[in-house]
């Protein structure tokens, strides 16, 4: 009889050794994917960074006034617009005469409302940043 409680004894310790060596390796095993899943994220982070960075320069550069000039000359086919053609927005317009500025102000407005000229061409659509591409 005096065994009995041992044997017990025992067998529960070895159970419970058992299920914390099972638990211990699913918890390792779970450490271990979600450390491949954080590297995986940690890639794609930096992959994205590095997009981002690629992307701002590639805005920056289209805010340059050489490009946008680029872009209206070869991709919307525009040319510079004749002298008789600009108009300034700010100060005094000439005088029909051309000897003296008349000191009226040029209504913006007014001009934008006009219907645009016949010579002008129809506007393109400017083609994807990324070339389409993902």
């Amino acid at each position: 009889m005096k065994q009995r409680p041992f044997l017990v004894l025992w067998t529960l310790a070895v159970a419970a050794a058992s299920t914390a060596f099972v638990l211990h390796l699913a918890f390792r095993g779970r450490t271990v994917e979600l450390g491949y899943k954080l590297g995986k994220a940690r890639a794609e982070q930096a992959r994205l960074r590095e997009v981002k960075r690629v992307l701002s320069l590639e805005a920056a550069s289209y805010r340059t006034p050489q490009r946008v000039e680029m872009v209206a000359r070869s991709l919307l086919g525009m040319s510079a617009p004749p002298a008789q053609r600009v108009i300034a927005l700010r100060g005094p317009t000439p005088a029909p005469d051309g000897d003296k500025p008349s000191g009226e102000v040029v209504d913006v407005a007014a001009m934008a409302s006009s219907k645009p000229s016949a010579s002008a061409p129809p506007a393109k659509a400017l083609p994807p940043v990324d070339g389409g591409q993902p």
